[in-house]
């Protein structure tokens, strides 16, 4: 009977922990933690305003916009639960490889629109945790998602705005423009993962700096930081898009499942322990190895020359 049990142990364990790790991935909260997402949702939606507008290109990369430019993109709190609605349509589009985010009106995003944060603040002191455990939420799946992503900064990042390139996997920045934590002068420090976010990019000490000094952070800046991969030479909206595009091309050309399995491989070494993250990248490993794009490199290329 033990050795009839053992086995069956084994699979449940790995079925609890598959479990886990899905769950994990859907949400970094629950109610455990006084995580009340149907709540926080209904309140969020009463501070209208802007869009989060999704469009899927033919060619695997999707175009993210915010798009509140009379308040310089400032996040409504409709714009909050629609940004969760576009990653859920990110995380369900099986043919993406790229993303871009920017702004409408040749600006980034000024962070969060201030009433709906002056409305939250005065109402129970758990809407304000509830919302930072919401927009964690939102900006980690964005972060996970299959695809590479980048930023393009034109005019101002700030606050939230700055926190939400974080979540991408690179910053490329238009002339003039610039990225500032300013969370220290409005008394916080950031709220939407930007911080543990931020450390990973450019190290703790240039963080430091970068929230205690609430310093703003131009294109040549952020370069030398690493924060940013470039600076493109187009100011206007229409071309710094397309020199966007052309910049995530040299990484998404390619088939998609392989692109998707890169991201994926990068994501587990970023985020897991050395030991999952190997088991991950062997899973992976599989999912492509045999595949159309593997079987046709080997015979186009018999022997490395």
């Amino acid at each position: 009977f033990p050795e009839m049990a053992l086995p069956l142990w084994k699979n449940l364990l790995q079925t609890t922990k598959k479990m886990i790790l899905q769950q994990r991935r859907l949400s970094l909260y629950n109610s455990a933690h006084g995580y009340e997402e149907e709540l926080i949702k209904k309140k969020l939606q009463q501070f209208s305003g802007g869009s989060i507008n999704l469009s899927k290109e033919d060619d695997g990369i999707g175009i993210l916009t915010l798009n509140h430019p009379k308040l310089m993109n400032a996040f409504t709190g409709t714009m909050m639960v629609e940004l969760q609605e576009r990653v859920t349509e990110l995380e369900n589009w099986k043919d993406g490889k790229g993303l871009i985010i920017h702004g409408a009106g040749n600006t980034f995003c000024s962070g969060s629109d201030l009433n709906a944060v002056k409305e939250i603040s005065n109402s129970q002191a758990s809407d304000g945790m509830n919302m930072c455990m919401f927009m964690q939420n939102t900006l980690t799946r964005l972060m996970r998602l299959p695809l590479i992503s980048v930023a393009l900064v034109q005019g101002k990042a700030f606050g939230g705005g700055a926190e939400l390139t974080t979540a991408c996997d690179f910053r490329l920045m238009t002339p003039g423009s610039e990225i500032r934590f300013v969370h220290k002068h409005m008394g916080l420090v950031p709220g939407w993962g930007g911080a543990a976010r931020l450390v990973r990019i450019v190290g703790s000490g240039a963080a430091l700096q970068l929230l205690a000094g609430a310093a703003r952070v131009d294109p040549e800046r952020a370069l030398r930081l690493g924060l940013s991969e470039g600076m493109l030479p187009a100011s206007d909206e229409t071309g710094a898009l397309g020199e966007a595009r052309a910049w995530l091309s040299q990484y998404t050309e390619g088939p998609t499942s392989v692109i998707r399995a890169v991201k994926k491989v990068v994501t587990a070494g970023r985020e897991l322990p050395l030991e999952a993250a190997l088991r991950t990248e062997k899973d992976i490993f599989g999912t492509v190895w045999g595949g159309p794009a593997n079987l046709q490199a080997l015979v186009r290329r018999p022997k490395h020359k």
